[in-house]
């Protein structure tokens, strides 16, 4: 065994794909980059995630209590990492960045018509907000655009941040449905 920097932690624990979040404050869209979150519930499916108090969508997002997290694949990499090196105070993203908004059914933030997935939330718990940043949401309304998720429509080549701009790609799929383990049942 070595030592391992504690500030480098994240990039072993880093959990799941890199997304993007939208929200719409006084009628003008915004868009960041967002890689920390996590699943929280099945259903109704429930998400946490961390957004820094100085972005323009952590204000947004607490003013409103509703956003959109868009899933973009490989292809959007660099428009990820473009949106996520300036602030929505000073630059209408989906103007500069070149991304395409479409109207929500559950909410006012847009969808982002390049990602294979988009998810309409609500914020569903502020408890932990004031300390951690943190945010529990609730998806209200899933869409996905099959043309845009990769051959088996399953596998879209998502992002991961690692830190330091470096990033790593997933889309391989295994299928270990005949390893699974048959749990008796319990009365």
């Amino acid at each position: 065994m070595k030592d391992y920097p504690l500030a480098k932690v994240f990039q072993l624990l880093e959990p799941g794909p890199t997304v993007l979040v939208t929200t719409a404050l006084a009628g003008r869209a915004n868009v960041m980059t967002m890689s920390w979150h996590m699943m929280m519930e099945f259903e109704p499916p429930l998400i946490g995630c961390v957004l820094s108090g100085a972005n323009h969508s952590f204000a947004a997002l607490l003013q409103t209590g509703e956003c959109v997290i868009a899933l973009p694949d490989v292809g959007l990499a660099r428009q990820v990492v473009d949106i996520g090196n300036c602030s929505g105070r000073d630059v209408d993203k989906f103007a500069s960045i070149g991304l395409t908004s479409l109207p929500a059914a559950r909410v006012q933030a847009p969808l982002v018509a390049e990602c294979f997935a988009n998810l309409e939330c609500r914020v569903a718990d502020t408890t932990l907000v004031e300390q951690y940043n943190f945010f529990v949401l609730e998806v209200l309304q899933a869409w996905r655009t099959p043309a845009l998720m990769g051959p088996d429509l399953r596998a879209p080549k998502t992002i991961h941040h690692v830190g330091d701009g470096t990033f790593r790609v997933a889309g391989q799929t295994l299928n270990l449905k005949s390893r699974m383990v048959k749990w008796p049942q319990f009365v």
